[in-house]
């Protein structure tokens, strides 16, 4: 029997969920932390506030897929927190800059706390809708697709978001919550949950059997992960924690690098990274064929030695070159490459963790590749930090190749998840 392939209309609507997450974030991240020193906060503060997110994800994020997984409505299982999360979370985002202007820490924190969570409340089932909706066969490419759309939002955050702060702080709330929220409203008014996960009018749910299988399949999901005789579950898993901790410590201080150890200023090492997410961007979708051709695992580990290259090749280039304009050519190349090779990695791993489950469980699944990697953004900062500050800059870059080649090992042993020939 032959599989249909999902309309690319269909994936690109779709999409605009992780578009609209995506717009909000950086804008988030760059604006909100200049807000906190308004009130003389201590970098260390206002470094543990911008953790909020993260450790809202790696609480709700499983719990959430996995309660969006047993969820029946008349609109479907992942609709509703769509319907209740991104509203409220674009109110909580656009009042960011209404709160600074009242100069009250408590009702600034408040709002903050208040977005983070309603964030948290639909991502995970925005995702869970792509495997929902895509068959395994096509899981990759539809990944490449999201992907796309998400790093799509990400530079209209970062391009439009200047001039938009330049005119005032609170544009970029003020358009970042409207773009959400429009985004969002395609995603339901688009996409069609299928009829099995729906309940007809009149049809009463126990919301007490709602939440009772939550917990069960929560912890059966713990039981895939840990007591599972075959490992490839947890080795994927443990892979995600360790390319995003390579990830994220690169990500976090290479413009402290590119400053304080090659001379050169944050803002061309941020237009370097910059070159990194476009080229991840650009080459998504084509890495989801590619991982539907040849299989997801050689395709992540070509991904993986490839980054991994990339940045050996970059901390050489900083030991070994002494012109400084030769330097940054070198490293604009080296991390237009490396966007290649992280969209191998990073569009396929979620299709690989979801396809090693039932349909009924998905949810469940992209909550605990979020619990991973989510989990490296606490994990990756004071690591890299601690590194830095004992042995110096350049051990940023080793650290980084570390874990890159330490999920390089992992992905070897996952022996589940590939796309099915």
């Amino acid at each position: 029997m032959e599989v249909k392939r999902p309309s690319f209309l269909k994936l690109f609507l779709l999409g605009f969920g992780f578009f609209g997450i995506s717009v909000v974030w950086p804008l988030y991240n760059a604006y909100v932390p200049i807000f906190l020193k308004d009130f003389k906060l201590s970098s260390t503060t206002i470094g543990f506030v911008m953790t909020i997110d993260n450790l809202f994800a790696i609480v709700m994020l499983p719990l959430i897929g996995v309660l969006s997984d047993q969820t029946r409505t008349r609109l479907g299982r992942r609709m509703p927190y769509i319907l209740v999360g991104a509203p409220l979370a674009a109110l909580t985002f656009a009042l960011i800059p209404v709160t600074r202007a009242f100069q009250l820490l408590a009702l600034m924190m408040l709002n903050i706390v208040f977005m983070n969570f309603f964030m948290a409340l639909f991502r995970s089932p925005v995702i869970a809708l792509m495997p929902d909706i895509t068959p395994p066969e096509y899981r990759s490419q539809a990944n490449g697709v999201i992907n796309f759309m998400g790093g799509l939002g990400a530079l209209l955050a970062y391009f439009a978001g200047k001039p938009l702060y330049d005119k005032h702080y609170s544009l970029p709330f003020y358009a970042g919550a409207l773009l959400m929220l429009v985004a969002q409203i395609l995603v339901v008014l688009f996409i069609k949950e299928d009829e099995k996960y729906k309940v007809k009018a009149g049809e009463r749910i126990k919301f007490e059997n709602v939440y009772k299988k939550t917990f069960e399949e929560l912890k059966g999901n713990l039981v895939d992960v840990f007591k599972s005789r075959e490992k490839s579950l947890l080795m994927m898993l443990l892979s995600i924690l360790f390319w995003f901790i390579g990830y994220n410590a690169i990500e976090t201080f290479f413009t402290s690098y590119a400053k304080f150890r090659i001379g050169i200023s944050e803002s061309t090492g941020a237009l370097i990274l910059g070159f990194f997410s476009l080229s991840f961007m650009l080459f998504a979708i084509p890495a989801g064929f590619i991982g539907s051709k040849i299989g997801r695992r050689k395709t992540m580990t070509t991904g993986l030695i490839i980054v991994s290259v990339v940045i050996l090749l970059t901390l050489l280039g900083a030991l070994t070159i002494g012109n400084k304009d030769a330097i940054i050519r070198l490293f604009f190349v080296l991390f237009a490459i490396g966007g290649l090779g992280w969209s191998m990695v990073n569009v396929n791993s979620l299709p690989t963790i979801v396809d090693m489950t039932s349909e009924e469980k998905v949810g469940g699944y992209t909550g605990l590749y979020y619990f991973f990697s989510m989990s490296a953004n606490i994990i990756a900062p004071p690591l890299a930090g601690f590194f830095i500050d004992k042995l110096g800059y350049d051990s940023l870059l080793v650290l980084s190749i570390v874990f890159f080649i330490l999920s390089l090992i992992t992905v070897q042993r996952v022996r589940r998840g590939d796309v099915k020939r």
